[in-house]
């Protein structure tokens, strides 16, 4: 078993082409990162395979949380969240299974943190231009504009804020209250780095090429869209109103 002060949290549904792959180019990385896989019931045998390498290569390092029933991208990463919260991980990791976005970026979100002193870092698409390969320019220019919108109304300066690979030190995941973030689909994604913003933590928009999958079938709806459109409303108000936990430096 490696050590690790660093925990990769990977909600999954149906990811049986991507997820034995997604995990054995994590734990080849030279830098040691844990894996949390945080599986949502999925029929296709998904969570067997997490269990047949737990079993028999990466006891210690490889770990699984099994829900009952798809609950929502949001709540998998709450409950993730808690878990690696209760285990003794300084940096908690949040990654898709389906190679969208690159393992050999975890140590980039790392050294921002670990060794540059940033309290959360996002992988970002839209920093440096558009960085995003294969997907149909239809979703693209959905995705890129959401970031528009989300900085117009909100006045969040971060580029990419619907992005969902990012490094976060432990110290937020403590402080933010875990239980009131409301967002279960895309707009959850908003609603983490805009509460990290109000709570005055340092972030880092690190640059990342998103690579569109090609294996397995898209999560992505448009109810997710429509909850992060009107979401960033309820966030421009929690801006004004809400009172957010301070932190300590």
């Amino acid at each position: 078993m490696k050590e690790s002060d660093s925990i990769v949290i990977i909600p999954t549904y149906n990811e049986k082409e991507n997820i034995e792959k997604i995990i054995r180019a994590v734990f080849s990385l030279e830098k040691s990162f844990h894996i949390l896989i945080v599986d949502d019931g999925s029929p296709d045998g998904t969570a067997a395979i997490v269990k047949r390498l737990m079993d028999t290569e990466f006891a210690g390092q490889l770990f699984l949380l099994e829900r009952s029933g798809k609950q929502g991208l949001g709540t998998a990463y709450i409950a993730g969240f808690k878990w690696a919260l209760a285990h003794p991980y300084d940096y908690v990791f949040e990654m898709d299974a389906d190679f969208s976005h690159d393992p050999n970026d975890l140590p980039r979100l790392y050294a921002a943190c670990a060794e540059e002193g940033f309290d959360l870092a996002i992988g970002s698409r839209y920093v440096s231009g558009v960085n995003v390969v294969n997907w149909p320019m239809g979703r693209v220019l959905m995705s890129y504009f959401a970031s528009k919108y989300v900085r117009f109304v909100t006045g969040f300066k971060v580029h990419d804020t619907t992005a969902g690979f990012k490094c976060y030190r432990r110290k937020v995941l403590e402080t933010i209250e875990l239980d009131k973030i409301r967002f279960k689909g895309y707009a959850f994604q908003i609603e983490m780095k805009f509460t990290a913003y109000k709570i005055g933590f340092k972030i880092k928009e690190v640059p990342v090429i998103f690579v569109n999958r090609k294996e397995g079938t898209s999560k992505m709806s448009g109810g997710i869209f429509g909850e992060a459109f009107f979401g960033v409303m309820r966030l421009r108000w929690d801006g004004w109103t809400r009172k957010y936990p301070r932190v300590e430096r």
